[in-house]
């Protein structure tokens, strides 16, 4: 990622991730979803959540609001 993006989240879950990215998305904040989980096997890595530096503070108030993270 280019150094305007920060990462605000970061899961082994997917579904997890692309509900936390939904919201943002609902909410007017565009976000990008990163996989770092082994093609063969889901359970090895993590996945990340980055949103654009100047969004990172609206994004983290509306993930702890309404989501609890």
């Amino acid at each position: 990622m280019t150094k305007n993006w920060v990462k605000i989240y970061t899961s082994t879950n997917p579904i997890e991730t692309e509900m936390v990215k939904q919201m943002l998305t609902n909410n007017d904040i565009i976000s990008v979803v990163i996989s770092c989980q082994d093609s063969s096997y889901n359970m090895f890595g993590t996945i990340d959540l980055y949103v654009h530096k100047n969004c990172q503070k609206s994004a983290l108030k509306i993930m702890k609001k309404k989501h609890n993270v």
